[in-house]
């Protein structure tokens, strides 16, 4: 767990932390790297190392009794606390706290949305994309000519993708690569940046004028057609290719309930640096939230 903040934090570039250490919740407990201190001095450790912030990262269920203790103990040291819940790592943050004469109850809402909530989302992908294909035609009919004129093949490129319930659909961007690059990639794999996904940042099957639609994104324009006739959302997980939804399994396929998006929560959060199991629960969380 220590490593995987440590490289957490080497990536979120607006936050200056770096992790000074670890205390195993027990001894003998599992952990990377040497402790700093048992968890009966974790006072003395604090102060020692000056600590700005501990992060409670639970592996097993340890007593709650103890964990409560634990945060108290830091928090009357003035230390900030944050707690990685692995409960939420299923239900997310969509709950709601009842009071039954002075015991907290966590209630938990359904995966999704309701049948008035799911209407309303589609009139809203309706009228946004008819909204966004008018205004934004003049850019559409510039950069499909762009295309056209500056290296040979078709202007669209369509690519089988995975849909809600796992329905496949054809997904549209404007041609950024070269004509057949798919046949390329074989060759490439020793480039590849990301973990479960193919992504390289400077992908040498990718035209000039391909070059620029992507670093602004405006090769996902067409994509406003597939919202129009349903096949995907302005705002959802990331719709796979075949081979990558090939690797999901389990729970994390709740995550094609909700329809694809053009643009979630990965893209946000920097799509070529989460690894393809990260990338799978965030989209589980949009849909539990």
């Amino acid at each position: 767990m220590t490593e995987h903040l440590e490289r957490k934090l080497r990536l979120c570039r607006s936050l200056k932390a770096k992790i000074v250490g670890r205390v195993p919740l027990e001894t003998g407990g599992p952990g990377d790297g040497p402790a700093l201190g048992s968890l009966e001095g974790l006072d003395s450790v604090l102060l020692e190392h000056d600590i700005q912030r501990v992060i409670l990262a639970p592996t097993t269920a340890e007593d709650s009794d103890q964990t409560l203790d634990l945060i108290r103990l830091v928090k009357s040291l003035g230390v900030k606390m944050s707690v990685l819940p692995r409960l939420f790592e299923i239900v997310g943050s969509s709950v709601e706290f009842d009071d039954l004469e002075g015991t907290v109850v966590l209630g938990l809402k359904r995966h999704g949305l309701t049948h008035s909530s799911g209407a309303l989302k589609r009139a809203t992908d309706v009228v946004g994309s008819s909204l966004a294909l008018v205004v934004f035609a003049p850019v559409l009919l510039v950069a499909a000519l762009a295309v056209r004129l500056t290296s040979p093949g078709p202007v669209l490129f369509r690519q089988a993708r995975v849909g809600r319930y796992g329905e496949p659909f054809e997904m549209l961007k404007f041609r950024t690569m070269v004509d057949g690059a798919e046949q390329l990639q074989t060759g490439l794999h020793l480039l590849n940046e990301a973990e479960g996904l193919f992504k390289i940042t400077d992908d040498p099957r990718m035209t000039r004028v391909g070059r620029f639609l992507r670093r602004t994104s405006l090769d996902e324009l067409p994509q406003l057609l597939n919202v129009l006739r349903g096949d995907m959302s302005l705002v959802g997980p990331r719709p796979l290719v075949l081979e990558e939804d090939k690797l999901i399994h389990g729970w994390h396929r709740r995550r094609l309930v909700s329809p694809p998006g053009m643009t979630g929560l990965w893209q946000i959060f920097g799509s070529s640096r989460i690894p393809l199991e990260e990338m799978v629960k965030i989209d589980y969380l949009y849909g539990a939230n």
